[in-house]
């Protein structure tokens, strides 16, 4: 028994913070899962690396940092003096271990085209009911963390918040797989300066400036990788790809998928039909990259126009222009781009609308009032960061920016600029 618990505190060599120690047997556990070892066949940025050629990490990597920094966070607060027992501890590393295992290939195209009707986060909890079950109720705490409905609620902050374990590992690590420095934080810094007043996760006052650089980072990175015109263009266009294919096979064609991607692709599957019938959770679980990437390989030569166009523009990178603007895009504009592009490419009327697409996209920096990020000053105060920070425009930040934009496929002749504005 001895040999077999010493056997289960493995260590992982990450790049970015080098050894990870699998702090418990249950966690090794879990991680051996099958349907955590799932998260190795899911890329943690989509196709995101279609402009950074390093993004090829995986939600696997993002879950371990996570519980890394988690870790570290609970063992600060315990030489802090604060009392976490061995079983808290426990549960909150299960908590963000498992925050992700909801997540599909491609997560956010495919919640908005082909697995519909509920988010990740709540196919996460799914998730977490049915393997609290296969492992004998010893998850209960780690629910009850992840839910917010444990009593010290500075542990589910811990989990998720505006400044959470989440949020530090995955700014941390894109930042470091993409190459793009502006996203580089200090999180030992930050990890340094955490505590707890009442049952408030806080920032020590004298780390406030790594506060400001972290939501700075926050910034520049959504606008620089996760927002990236070329990579919204990409992540809407597999959107459009796999709507039709949906199409296609609801209508009863045939099409080359694995069987996992033909279950979606063949059923219109409800929010109350994953939490009830479990092969709709047991299919997903073996879901990934790989059935979408295969699907659109084979798609290429597809006899369907959008199918095929939309197959081969992903899988050689021949990706649709896009406009990006600070207001919508006028009407006249965009049935003028239509026009040309259905004449240009010889396009039916039901196919015109898959070729030329617009949209908005959205993002806030950092939501004053909701959720604070608090700073502990030395006289026993707390105050939010927006009241806090002399540098930050808080004001500015917490107002959400949205950008809009026009996609169509390259080589349609642009009309002038004058007519792009919002009638």
């Amino acid at each position: 028994m001895r040999g077999s618990r010493i056997n289960k505190r493995k260590i992982f060599n990450d790049p970015v913070y080098g050894f990870i120690t699998v702090p418990d047997a249950l966690i090794f556990d879990l991680i051996e899962h099958p349907w955590f070892q799932r998260l190795r066949r899911i890329k943690q940025l989509g196709l995101t690396h279609m402009v950074y050629p390093g993004a090829l990490h995986t939600r696997f990597h993002h879950s371990l940092g996570a519980m890394h920094l988690t870790t570290k966070a609970v063992n600060e607060l315990r030489f802090k003096g604060h009392d976490i027992s061995d079983e808290e501890a426990r549960g909150v590393a299960i908590a963000i271990l498992l925050h992700d295992i909801g997540h599909g290939p491609f997560s956010h195209a495919l919640e908005y085209s082909m697995v519909t009707g509920i988010d990740h986060e709540r196919i996460s909890r799914l998730f977490m009911h049915r393997l609290n079950e296969k492992f004998d109720n010893r998850l209960e705490l780690a629910l009850q963390i992840f839910e917010n409905k444990y009593p010290r609620h500075f542990l589910h902050k811990l989990v998720s918040g505006q400044f959470d374990m989440d949020r530090l590992d995955y700014l941390k690590r894109d930042s470091f797989f993409t190459g793009v420095s502006e996203g580089i934080i200090n999180y030992e810094r930050l990890l340094n300066m955490i505590d707890v007043a009442g049952d408030e996760l806080v920032i020590e006052a004298k780390g406030i400036y790594s506060v400001e650089k972290f939501i700075t980072a926050r910034r520049l990175m959504y606008w620089q990788v996760y927002l990236h015109k070329t990579v919204l263009v990409a992540e809407f266009m597999l959107m459009r790809l796999l709507k039709r294919a949906k199409q296609l096979r609801m209508a009863g064609e045939k099409l080359f998928a694995t069987p996992v991607l033909d279950f979606f692709l063949s059923h219109e599957i409800s929010e109350q039909q994953f939490a009830e019938d479990p092969e709709v959770l047991d299919n997903f679980s073996k879901l990934d990259d790989f059935d979408i990437l295969s699907g659109m390989k084979v798609w290429t030569s597809h006899p369907d126009n959008i199918l095929s166009t939309f197959s081969k523009s992903l899988v050689y990178r021949r990706l649709f222009r896009i406009e990006l603007q600070n207001q919508a895009f006028g009407q006249d504009y965009i049935e003028e781009i239509k026009k040309r592009t259905q004449r240009e490419y010889k396009l039916g009327e039901h196919e015109v609308d898959f070729f030329v697409f617009d949209d908005h996209t959205s993002n806030y920096t950092y939501k004053a009032g909701q959720d604070n990020i608090n700073i502990l000053f030395k006289d026993g105060s707390i105050m939010d960061i927006a009241g806090a920070s002399d540098d930050l425009n808080i004001s500015l930040l917490s107002k959400p920016v949205t950008k809009y934009f026009l996609c169509y496929p390259k080589g349609v002749e642009l009309l002038s600029g004058k007519t792009k504005k919002s009638i």
